[in-house]
């Protein structure tokens, strides 16, 4: 048997599938990480989509080049990833379909849709007037990738859009506020949107002192990560009807069966579906193939986040 040049572990047929033909001296295997790998040097791991971080421990021991994660977000990894090992990151795979959820929840909110969906299963016409989306003021919080892509989606909704990140500066659309401006800032704000990554200084940013600089009526929207928001803190604000909330994250997640969250009918919330979409697939053999022509042509790989 001819050694491959570059040998690629996949963890299912989905993204096989998707990644089609691939270049001569490439050789595909089937590993889903939940046992020991099937030889003792693959040189790209394609990690499992979704709650799969614990897995990485199957790396020890193994040799590798690179370990490519399906998710943009990274938080755990450096605590389990053994030693000599290179991660990426998904950064270009789901940036269009979280911006595309996003907005849905927020229009699903701002103008009614469930209050209109509840009615329709009851058989009832029920007219109202709703808030708009046009010349509200969202804040971002949280600039990368995504939180680029809502904004560039919220600029056609006629909206004012302002944008907070950790570190400060101005860019070609101006000012990009840090968090240390947060208590001016979320008073003034219709929606703030949450798209940070969870790290220690992030966890319980959106806390109760957080939520209560925010204006009554005003929307929460997390599509981060669930811990990034104290979920006592949120359902004591949702509750008492002060503020509306969509989550497509919670903590914990999934969010137990009956949970009061659920119940109250200013919440909208999806079960983490920001990057489910039909672009996924695609999106993520993109990436892959790219990083394998990067292996090949003797180049480093893109999206490096972890080298432990």
């Amino acid at each position: 048997m001819t050694t491959p040049r570059l040998l690629v572990s996949l963890p299912g047929h989905a993204l096989r599938a998707a990644l089609g033909e691939v270049p001569d001296g490439v050789e595909i295997v089937e590993w889903d990480m939940t046992g020991p790998a099937p030889v003792t040097s693959i040189d790209i791991v394609v990690q499992p989509y979704m709650g799969a971080t614990k897995r990485l421990v199957q790396l020890d021991g193994l040799t590798t080049r690179l370990v490519q994660s399906q998710s943009i977000g990274y938080d755990g990894v450096e605590a389990v990833l053994p030693a000599g090992q290179v991660f990426a990151n998904a950064a270009t795979v789901h940036e269009t379909s979280t911006a595309e959820l996003t907005l849905a929840l927020i229009l699903a909110s701002q103008r009614g849709i469930p209050d209109f969906v509840r009615a329709a299963g009851e058989g009832r016409w029920a007219p109202a007037r709703h808030e708009s989306l046009a010349d509200r003021t969202v804040l971002l919080l949280g600039y990368g990738g995504v939180g680029q892509a809502i904004e560039t989606r919220l600029l056609a909704f006629e909206t004012n859009v302002v944008r907070v990140a950790r570190t400060a500066r101005t860019d070609e659309r101006g000012p990009i506020h840090g968090f240390d401006e947060l208590s001016e800032l979320l008073p003034q704000a219709d929606i703030v949107v949450v798209g940070v990554p969870l790290s220690a200084a992030t966890a319980h940013l959106v806390d109760e002192a957080f939520l209560s600089l925010m204006p009554n009526g005003a929307l929460l929207v997390n599509i981060a990560r669930g811990k990034v928001a104290d979920t006592d803190a949120l359902l004591r604000h949702a509750a008492s009807g002060r503020l509306r909330l969509a989550l497509d994250v919670t903590d914990p997640e999934p969010l137990p069966a009956g949970h009061p969250l659920f119940a109250l009918p200013n919440v909208l919330i999806s079960p983490h579906v920001g990057g489910a979409s039909t672009a996924m697939m695609p999106r993520m053999a993109r990436l892959l193939r790219r990083q394998i022509d990067l292996m090949l042509a003797g180049e480093p790989p893109v999206n490096v986040v972890v080298r432990s």
